[in-house]
C-alpha cells in the first residue's frame, strides 16, 4: 500500500515551477485579447470580413449556392458552417448569416434570403428552419479562384478540412459594406460606400499611385448609406479619410407636405443603423412629456414602397423649430462615428481612405500574380504531357509494337520512356491514350490543344515579368464591378449643422453686453440707447456701484458667446442670451452666479466674445513670460464648469487673453519697465493644454505685467502707468518689432522715483483711465490728457498722490455716463 501512495504522489521535480500570478495572468489576458482580435472581431483589410462572415461563404460556395442556384434552408448553411468551419453553435452563426442578408445593413448584399430576414422596425427574423438563402453576386467574385491557389489555406478547428485563411476578394467589401466590431481594447466601425464612386478612385489609384487622399475624396466625397439620408458637413469625412476616425452627422430626410389646413412632417429616410420603431417611439415619449410641443399625430405609414413616417402639427405650430426640436431629442439625427479599424498584416490598423483602397489593390495583385503562377504550372505539366502524346502520335507503330511485347504496364512505361527519352508523366499519359485518339481529327485536336497551350503559357509568363499587366487586369476587374454592381448614390452630402441648442428656438436680436471691473453684467436691447450725435452728453450705461466702473461694453448678438477667462488658466462659455436682462440703469448680475468657479481658480481677468469660430487664435500671456497661441476652434466644445485653456507652471498665473489673427502683433509689459513686440506668428499654434513658449526672458525679479494686441503697422498708443503714479503714452510705432523671447526693449525708466510699472494697456484718444490706489482713492482721467512721448522716457505724473501711497489697479473705461452713446461706443453706425 506504501508502495502504490509514493508512486502517485512522486514526481519529477523539473515539472513544478513558482510562477507569479500576475504575470501568468497578464499573459493569459493578452492571449485571449489577441485571439478575439483575430479570430472573431476585426474585419481583414483584404477581403473586408471577419472569421465567421468567411466561413459561412465558404460553406455555401461548398453547398454550390450561387446567385442562378436554388436557395437552400438556412438551418443546413448554419449546420455546415458549424461543423465544418466554425467552431461554436448555430444560434451564433445564423445573426451573421441574417446580416449579410439585410438590404438596411448591408449597402451590397452578399447573401440572397428569402423569407423572414427581420426588419428596419427591429423585428427579429424568423428561425432559421423557416428562412432559407443562397449567395449575391458580389460574394461570388469575393470567392472567385478559391481553387487556383490565390490564397494560404490552413486546418480547420479539428484539422479535418482546410479552410482559407483569406478570400481572393474581388469584390471590395471593406470599404463597399463597411462593418462593425467589438474586440479587447478597441473597436472597428467602418461606414459603406457607393461602388461606382468607389471604382472611379480605384481607376485614379491605379494610374496614380501617388494621389493623396484630397484626390481620392473628388471620386468618392463621402460614405453612402443603405438607408440614404442626409450626412450634414464635411468635416468629419475628411477626418476619417485623413486620420482613419472621425464623427460624421447624419439625419433623417424629411418634407413638410399641407393637407386639410395642417403641415405634415414625413421622413422617407432615417439614419443609418437606427431603428424605425425605436424613433417613432421616442417621438410619442417625448410629445407625452411636453418636451416636444406642437405634435397632434404620430403615423407610422410606411410599406413596400418605404419609409413614409408622418409627424402631424398642431394648427399654431410652425414646422421648422419642430423639425429642429425632433433632429435635437430622436434619432432622427445621429452621430457615426467612423474607425477605420481593421487587420492589415495581421495587426491592428487604422487604416485611411488611400490605406484602405490600396490594401485592396496590393491584395488583387498578388492573387492575380497566385492564379497565374498556378495557370502557368497547370499549362506546363499539360503541355509536357501533349507533347509526350506528340511523339508517340508520330511514332505510333513502334509505340504499340512496344506494348505488345512488354510483359506488364510497367515494363512498357519503362521501355516507352528509354526509347523516346519521355518522362515517367509522359509514358503514363501514353499507355493511358485511347484507341479514338489515333484518328486524323483526334490528333488535329491535340496540336491545336498544344497551340492553345503554348499561346496561354508566353501569356502568363508575360504577366508576371510585367507588373502593367496586373495592373491593367486590375483595372479590367474594377471596370466589370462598375458595370455589373454599380448604382446611384443614396445618401446626400448636405450642410454642416450646429449642434442644436435652445437659442434655435429663441429670436435672434442685437443687444448691448456690459461688464464691470467687479465682475457684474448684463444684456440690453439696443434700442434702449438712442442715436446721438457726436459730441452728446450720452445716456447713463450703468447703475454701478459706488468704485465700480464699466471695463467691457459691446453690441452682440443673443446667440454669440461670452469666453470667461480666470488667472488660473481655465476658460467658461457663457451664451449672450442666458445674461440677465436689464434695463440701461440696472447693475446686473455677478458673473459668479452663471459660471461655475471651482475651489481653486481665481478672478475672471479677461471677457471676449465671439460670434463663431472663424481662423482666429486665442494669445495668453502670463506672469512668468509665457506665451501660447491656441486655434479658437480648439474651444469649440466647453463643459459646464469650464475647460482647461493653458497649463500653467506652479505659481504662474494668466495676466492677458486676446484674440489675434493675421496682421496682428503682441506686446508683452514687465514690472521692471521693459517690453517686447513680436509678430504673433512667431507664436506657433498649440494645443488647448499646452504650456507655451517664452515670450520675453524675464530678468531675475521681475514680470509680466501687460499684454496687448496690436496692428504690425504700429498704429495706437500704449499706456505705461508705475507704482507711484508717473507714466506715459507712446506710439506702438516706436517699440520696433523683435524676436520672440528675447529681453526687449525699455519701455519706461523703472526708477526709484516711478516705481515698477503696475500695468500697460491699449488706448485712444477718446478713452478713459481709471487709477485706483492702495489707499482707497480713485482718479479718473482722460487719455487725450496725457501727451505721446517717446519710448525710452521717465514719463510724466499721471496721479498725485499722497506720502505713502501708491498706485495697484488702472482700468481703462470703455463707455459709461459721461460717454458718448453706448451703441455709438460699440461701433454701430450714427443716424
Amino acid at each position: 500500500m506504501a508502495e502504490k501512495e509514493s508512486t502517485k504522489t512522486t514526481a519529477p521535480e523539473g515539472d513544478v515551477r513558482p510562477l507569479l500570478i500576475e504575470r501568468e495572468m497578464r499573459d493569459s489576458y493578452l492571449n485571449y485579447a489577441m485571439s478575439v482580435i483575430h479570430a472573431r472581431a476585426l474585419p481583414d483589410v483584404r477581403d473586408g470580413l471577419k472569421p465567421s462572415q468567411r466561413r459561412i461563404l465558404v460553406a455555401m460556395n461548398d453547398l454550390n449556392l450561387g446567385p442562378r442556384s436554388k436557395h437552400r434552408k438556412c438551418a443546413k448553411i448554419a449546420g455546415d458552417t458549424s461543423g465544418n468551419y466554425h467552431p461554436h453553435g448555430e444560434s451564433v452563426i445564423y445573426p451573421t448569416l441574417v446580416r449579410m442578408a439585410q438590404e438596411f445593413n448591408m449597402r451590397y448584399q452578399l447573401v440572397d434570403g428569402q423569407g423572414n430576414f427581420g426588419s428596419i422596425d427591429g423585428d427579429p427574423p424568423a428561425a432559421m428552419r423557416y428562412t432559407e438563402a443562397r449567395m449575391f453576386g458580389p460574394a461570388v467574385d469575393a470567392l472567385a479562384d478559391l481553387d487556383k491557389d490565390t490564397v494560404d489555406f490552413e486546418p480547420n478547428y479539428d484539422e479535418t478540412r482546410m479552410v482559407p485563411t483569406i478570400l481572393p476578394g474581388g469584390f471590395p467589401n471593406l470599404i463597399c459594406n463597411g462593418g462593425s466590431g467589438i474586440a479587447v481594447g478597441m473597436a472597428s466601425s467602418m461606414a459603406p460606400h457607393n461602388l461606382t464612386e468607389v471604382c472611379n478612385a480605384l481607376d485614379a489609384l491605379l494610374d496614380d499611385p501617388g494621389i493623396d487622399v484630397a484626390g481620392l475624396m473628388k471620386h468618392i466625397p463621402g460614405p453612402d448609406f443603405p438607408t440614404g439620408a442626409i450626412v450634414c458637413g464635411r468635416r468629419g469625412i475628411h477626418d476619417a479619410y485623413t486620420t482613419g476616425r472621425g464623427l460624421v452627422t447624419v439625419r433623417g430626410r424629411h418634407t413638410i407636405e399641407e393637407r386639410r389646413g395642417r403641415s405634415l412632417i414625413v421622413f422617407t429616410e432615417i439614419p443609418y443603423a437606427q431603428s424605425k420603431s425605436r424613433i417613432v417611439e421616442k417621438l410619442a415619449d417625448l410629445v407625452r412629456g411636453e418636451t416636444i410641443t406642437g405634435v397632434s399625430d404620430i403615423r407610422d405609414e410606411s410599406g413596400r414602397d418605404g419609409i413614409r413616417l408622418v409627424i402631424v402639427c398642431k394648427k399654431d405650430a410652425e414646422p421648422e423649430v419642430l423639425v429642429r426640436q425632433i433632429f435635437r431629442h430622436t434619432p432622427l439625427q445621429s452621430t457615426f462615428s467612423i474607425i477605420n479599424l481593421a487587420l492589415q498584416n495581421g495587426r491592428p490598423t487604422t487604416l485611411t481612405l488611400k490605406g484602405i483602397l490600396a490594401a485592396w489593390r496590393d491584395h488583387r495583385r498578388e492573387v492575380i500574380r497566385r492564379r497565374t503562377a498556378f495557370l502557368l504550372d497547370k499549362a506546363e505539366r499539360r503541355l509536357h504531357i501533349l507533347d509526350g502524346l506528340k511523339i508517340a502520335l508520330a511514332n505510333i507503330d513502334m509505340v504499340i509494337e512496344i506494348v505488345k511485347k512488354a510483359a506488364d504496364v510497367d515494363s512498357a512505361k519503362k521501355e516507352l520512356g528509354e526509347t523516346f527519352e519521355l518522362s515517367g508523366v509522359q509514358t503514363q499519359a501514353i499507355v493511358d491514350m485511347r484507341l479514338g485518339r489515333l484518328t486524323g481529327l483526334e490528333r488535329d485536336k491535340l496540336e491545336e490543344e498544344r497551340q492553345g497551350l503554348i499561346t496561354d503559357i508566353a501569356d502568363y509568363q508575360d504577366i508576371l515579368e510585367r507588373e502593367e499587366r496586373v495592373t491593367d487586369m486590375i483595372r479590367e476587374e474594377v471596370e466589370r464591378l462598375r458595370d455589373r454592381y454599380g448604382d446611384e448614390r443614396r445618401t446626400e452630402l448636405g450642410e454642416p449643422v450646429d449642434n442644436l441648442e435652445e437659442e434655435d428656438l429663441i429670436e435672434e436680436e442685437q443687444v448691448v453686453v456690459t461688464v464691470t471691473q467687479d465682475g457684474y453684467v448684463k444684456r440690453t436691447p439696443v434700442a434702449d440707447y438712442r442715436s446721438q450725435g457726436r459730441g452728446g452728453r450720452g445716456v447713463k450705461g450703468t447703475g454701478t456701484k459706488e468704485g465700480d466702473v464699466v471695463s467691457h461694453l459691446f453690441a452682440a448678438s443673443t446667440h454669440d458667446y461670452l469666453m470667461l477667462f480666470t488667472d488660473q488658466g481655465r476658460v467658461h462659455w457663457l451664451k449672450v442670451f442666458r445674461l440677465p436682462a436689464g434695463s440701461r440703469t440696472s447693475r446686473g448680475r455677478s458673473l459668479a452666479n452663471l459660471v461655475e468657479l471651482q475651489e481653486d481658480e481665481g478672478a475672471i481677468t479677461q471677457v471676449l466674445a465671439v460670434s463663431g469660430f472663424d481662423d482666429r487664435s486665442v494669445i495668453f500671456a502670463t506672469e512668468a513670460g509665457t506665451v501660447k497661441k491656441t486655434a479658437l476652434e480648439a474651444f469649440s466644445r466647453p463643459m459646464r464648469g469650464g475647460i482647461r485653456a493653458i497649463d500653467l507652471a506652479p505659481g504662474d498665473r494668466v495676466i492677458g487673453v486676446g484674440l489675434c489673427g493675421e496682421g496682428d502683433a503682441i506686446v508683452l509689459g514687465t514690472r521692471a519697465g521693459k517690453a517686447i513686440r513680436f509678430n504673433q506668428d512667431q507664436a506657433r499654434a498649440m494645443g488647448r493644454v499646452a504650456r507655451g513658449v517664452r515670450g520675453i526672458r524675464l530678468a531675475e525679479g521681475d514680470a509680466v505685467e501687460g499684454m496687448v494686441v496690436a496692428p504690425t503697422d504700429g498704429e495706437g498708443t500704449l499706456m505705461t502707468v508705475c507704482e507711484n503714479g508717473y507714466g506715459k503714452r507712446t506710439l506702438v510705432a516706436d517699440y520696433r518689432t523683435q524676436g520672440r523671447g528675447g529681453q526687449g526693449l525699455i519701455d519706461i525708466k523703472a526708477t526709484k522715483r516711478n516705481g515698477p510699472v503696475v500695468a500697460i494697456l491699449a488706448c485712444d484718444e477718446g478713452d478713459e483711465v481709471m487709477y485706483v490706489t492702495a489707499g482707497g482713492m480713485i482718479v479718473r482721467t482722460r487719455v487725450a490728457d496725457v501727451s505721446t512721448i517717446g519710448r525710452n522716457t521717465q514719463g510724466v505724473k499721471l496721479v498725485d498722490l499722497k506720502d505713502g501711497d501708491t498706485v495697484v489697479s488702472v482700468t481703462l473705461v470703455t463707455a459709461d455716463e459721461d460717454e458718448e452713446d453706448a451703441v455709438v461706443a460699440s461701433g454701430e453706425e450714427e443716424e
